[in-house]
Formats: structure tokens, C-alpha cells, sequence
């Protein structure tokens, strides 16, 4: 049997019996229906909001598309309503409608891993409870 390997930036668990399982991306990408979605470009554009203190983009599952996007963010005083936000991201005029985050979340404090990073991975378990 010949193997051959691509570097296709996903995280693959291969099974014993030969199937292949997606785990995540390698690159903080999102993949919306076959469009991709850098985070960083998103959770920057966030950050020009003069209330947003911190913005973090991370993947929710979705059984239509695989995945959307959702943004978690740290705000000043004001709370801020999707729409606010949905607009802001227009105004920068470098977002397309299809990287526009699906679901926005006000919280107060983002979990780290040990090395001080925000930790997505648990940001994103969060979803699926």
C-alpha cells in the first residue's frame, strides 16, 4: 500500500480501522462552508471598537455549514448588542458578510493555558455545553 502525505493544516486522528476524523486546525483558521476566516483578522477589526477590550474569534460546529464563528469579548463599560458590533465590522470596510462572527459572548475574564495564552480550545468546549 502506498501512503501519501499533504500538509493540510487540519488536526486528523486516524483510527485503527482506517477512518480519518477532523480534530481542529493547526492554523487559527475557521472553515464557514468551504470559505475560510482568519481569526486574528476578525478579532482585530474587533478591537478598533473604542468599548472592546479584548476580542477572541474561535469554530462552533454546525451540521449545515461544519463550521461558524463565534466572538468572545471584553468590554469597557457599554454593553455592546451583535448588531452594534455587526456594524462596527462593516464600517472597517475589509470584512466580508460570510467573516462576520455568528454569535457574539460578553464575558468577563478568558481562560489561559499554562504559558499564558488564551486557551480556544476550552472557549470552544464551552459551545458545545
Amino acid at each position: 500500500m502506498l501512503r501519501v502525505f499533504y500538509c493540510s493544516g487540519y488536526l486528523i486522528i486516524l483510527s485503527e480501522d482506517g477512518y480519518i476524523t477532523v480534530q481542529g486546525h493547526q492554523k487559527d483558521q475557521i472553515n464557514r462552508g468551504g470559505e475560510k476566516i482568519t481569526a486574528e483578522e476578525i478579532e482585530n477589526l474587533l478591537l478598533c471598537h473604542p468599548e472592546v477590550i479584548k476580542a477572541v474569534l474561535v469554530s462552533m460546529l454546525d451540521v449545515l455549514i461544519g463550521e461558524k464563528s463565534c466572538a468572545y469579548i471584553i468590554i469597557a463599560d457599554t454593553p455592546l448588542t451583535a448588531e452594534v458590533l455587526r456594524l462596527h465590522l462593516h464600517e472597517q470596510g475589509r470584512s466580508a458578510d460570510f467573516k462576520l462572527p455568528d454569535r457574539f459572548i460578553q464575558i468577563d475574564n478568558l481562560p489561559l493555558t499554562a504559558v499564558g495564552k488564551v486557551d480556544k480550545k476550552r472557549l470552544r468546549q464551552r459551545l458545545e455545553t
